[in-house]
């Protein structure tokens, strides 16, 4: 489970800011954001168990986001692991639109999920269970765990911080990690229902998530100005914060602003 909240194209600087969530087992063995020695020119953590990642950059100027669609009558793996689409996507050059039409003729292969493919020129967004290609239109948008903007009470709250953060000329990484440690829960009438308990509805309803063997492990803030991904990353160990990390990667061709 994680949540992705980003502008698009709204900024004059940064046509594309993210600020988001990893929520994952704390058993779970993971790499923090690194540049891979197998693949230099990817830069992200990686899921050490499958091989895969949830977020990353390349130095050709994309980007991937995977989110897990959250539904406990669907079998939650597939075949192939929702990694290796991120990895896959930063090591072509296809265009997202068409990498989309392709994971689309093979949905079936992989859990449930939501990518949002950025190939330097658009942003699209797929999601395997809804099955709907969409090339996301400039705007401050959030995804979690059903589609893009669905408006459970975490993705509008978020998507409300990261638009006042957004409106200062000066706005800092700080404040946008500060929006990411946001703790409070939905009351119950404003929950979503997903299919899960309650109890586990209500600790899975905050933008930052902690309880017994789960939670937020890292946080990461994303700025691309077209010459550049600005990349910060912090990790946490049973939601205590042990580590920041930044990463200034260049963009071997200018992107449009």
């Amino acid at each position: 489970m994680c949540i992705i909240s980003f502008s698009y194209k709204t900024n004059p600087d940064y046509p594309l800011i993210i600020a988001a969530n990893r929520d994952e087992f704390y058993i779970r063995p993971t790499e923090p954001a690194h540049i891979w020695e197998d693949a230099p020119q990817i830069l992200a953590g990686r899921d050490t168990e499958r091989g895969g990642t949830w977020l990353g950059v390349s130095n050709k100027g994309r980007m991937v986001a995977i989110t897990n669609y959250r539904d406990p009558e669907l079998a939650d793996s597939g075949i192939f692991s929702r990694g290796q689409i991120a990895t896959d996507f930063l090591q072509t050059e296809v265009m997202a639109a068409f990498f989309a039409k392709d994971l689309q003729e093979k949905r079936d292969l992989y859990g449930p999920f939501n990518v949002l493919l950025y190939d330097g020129d658009k942003l699209i967004h797929y999601n395997n269970i809804t099955d709907e290609i969409m090339e996301v239109p400039p705007g401050i948008h959030c995804l979690s765990n059903a589609t893009l903007n669905t408006p459970w009470p975490k993705v509008e709250s978020l998507k409300d911080s990261l638009q006042k953060v957004l409106e200062k000329p000066d706005f800092s990484d700080e404040e946008l990690f500060s929006i990411l440690s946001d703790k409070t829960r939905a009351a119950d009438e404003l929950l979503p229902s997903t299919g899960v308990p309650l109890e586990l509805e209500q600790k899975l309803s905050s933008v930052f998530i902690g309880f017994e063997g789960y939670g937020t492990r890292s946080s990461t803030v994303i700025r691309m100005n077209g010459s550049s991904w600005d990349f910060t990353e912090r990790t946490f160990e049973n939601g205590q914060p042990v580590g920041t990390q930044t990463f200034h990667f260049p963009i071997e061709k200018k992107l449009p602003r």
